[in-house]
């Protein structure tokens, strides 16, 4: 089985809470095992140990490229599609995380 494990980061970790479940149930979907953390971009330092990729808000775009620098290019970092993250579409979020780990 695949595995995933991804960090979404936004302003306060908690806007991410429906997105996380529609993720995983694409996951479940795709016999994906999927692992989805929601973190305030002030605490990401604290929960990058196992991540496989980072997944920004729209709403914290501006950050990408001090996160850029602090994972060192180690994580694929990207800002998700503002119309995913929008409509909360799960599958495409989780097929734009897989495409950067795949990259």
């Amino acid at each position: 089985m695949k595995e995933i494990n991804i960090l979404l980061v936004c302003n306060a970790g908690m806007s991410t809470s429906l997105l996380i479940e529609k993720i995983e149930k694409a996951g479940t979907a795709q016999s994906i095992m999927t692992q989805v953390d929601a973190r305030p971009v002030e605490d990401i330092k604290d929960y990058l140990s196992d991540k496989d990729v980072i997944l920004l808000g729209p709403q914290v775009r501006f950050k990408e490229k001090q996160i850029r620098a602090l994972v060192a290019d180690k994580i694929p970092v990207s800002v998700i599609d503002m119309s995913a993250y929008g409509t909360m579409n799960g599958e495409k979020v989780l097929q734009q995380a897989l495409s950067l780990v795949e990259a």
